[in-house]
């Protein structure tokens, strides 16, 4: 018997800004000004912050991080892309959207100060699970709420952050097929930003595109300009357009880079070269947003300056607000072990408490 081709597939690019600024206006989101100036802030104030929290690292003032420079448009982009009711589950690298959706930067340098209490939010949760540092097992908490809003019949959405690094990880793998059988309302956002810490796309997959790997769950992916924040953010809310209406989820790939570290405990110059991170900067997301943004009537050198001004008054408040805060219970992390107190775990405190009030003693 011949052969048959019971399926045939293919991965589309979305495209809507390219990295010198042309603009296909057939593929351009409808947008207000205050919109796009909107999504141009947050970006600037998420490179800022990155760049703030990297001295206060370097000076000891706070604790190891992963830096999103370079980034921003993927987080930002599909941030505001969503809705009130939709839940952001991130990885570790989206600064960006968390100040989309409401946080306060003085929690994030909390936070990577080593205390959980960064991850409360003062007006409520938001919708916003904390930073995950296990490498893709926030997938399937991504999967599991997406699955209780339909049961709860929710007109909302998921939006899972991942990197290319998760998709060599068997939680994305259940992840993705679990939501596509129960066609549950959740969209994976895959920041491919080149390097899984010191490993290589190209070490990561055979595959052509991260997209593709969609197919073999029956779900739709699509690859995106992951530095052009119009094309995350129209990637995005086609596919949360779909999941409302009970289509199920999507995978979007973000073709991005760090421009830095992995993590500030990390030494990218170990593994990479300073010619692929020039080709990367001269595409970075910022430089062809405000070109845009020029193009179009919106910006100019006063209001550049003036923003500038502004976010860096705002980033020294969020040092100053996270470094007056220094009454956080120390032997906190004991309290949730367990549901209930617990005898070697109450002996365990004592200890704890014993030894820093004898390093206090020491000065």
């Amino acid at each position: 018997m011949p052969e048959k081709v019971l399926e045939e597939f293919s991965v589309k690019r979305l495209e809507v800004l390219d990295e010198n600024a042309n603009l296909d206006g057939e593929m351009e989101p409808q947008l207000s000004e205050e919109q796009l100036v909107g999504m141009y802030r947050s970006m600037l104030l998420a490179r800022a912050g990155d760049e703030r929290m990297l001295k206060l690292q370097r000076q000891g003032r706070i604790g190891t991080f992963g830096p999103s420079n370079g980034q921003e448009a993927c987080v930002v982009g599909a941030a505001t892309a969503m809705g009130e009711n939709d839940w952001f589950v991130p990885a570790f690298r989206e600064l960006g959207g968390r100040l989309v959706r409401g946080e306060n930067l003085a929690s994030q340098m909390v936070y990577y100060n080593g205390f959980e209490e960064g991850t409360v939010r003062p007006d409520g949760d938001g919708r916003m699970l904390p930073t995950s540092v296990i490498v893709g097992a926030q997938t399937l908490h991504g999967v599991g709420i997406a699955y209780a809003m339909k049961y709860r019949k929710e007109k909302a959405a998921v939006v899972v952050f991942l990197g290319d690094g998760a998709t060599s990880q068997g939680d994305f793998h259940e992840a993705m097929n679990f939501a596509a059988v129960w066609q549950v309302p959740v969209v994976f956002f895959c920041q491919n930003n080149q390097w899984a810490i010191s490993i290589p796309r190209a070490k990561q997959t055979k595959s052509n595109t991260i997209a593709q790997k969609a197919i073999a769950y029956g779900m739709p992916g699509v690859q995106v300009d992951g530095n052009d924040i119009l094309a995350t953010y129209a990637a995005t809310k086609e596919a949360l357009e779909r999941a409302y209406e009970g289509n199920g989820p999507t995978l979007i790939e973000g073709v991005t880079y760090r421009l830095t570290m992995h993590t500030t405990a990390d030494d990218p110059k170990k593994y990479r070269t300073e010619d692929e991170v020039e080709i990367w900067r001269a595409r970075e997301p910022l430089i062809r947003f405000r070109k845009y943004l020029e193009n179009k009537g919106f910006w100019n050198d006063e209001r550049q300056s003036a923003i500038d001004e502004e976010i860096k008054k705002q980033v020294d408040e969020a040092v100053q607000e996270f470094e007056s805060q220094t009454e956080f219970k120390p032997d906190a992390p004991f309290d949730h072990v367990f549901g209930t107190s617990h005898e070697i775990i109450e002996e365990q405190r004592q200890e704890f408490l014993a030894k820093i009030a004898k390093e206090a003693d020491n000065g």
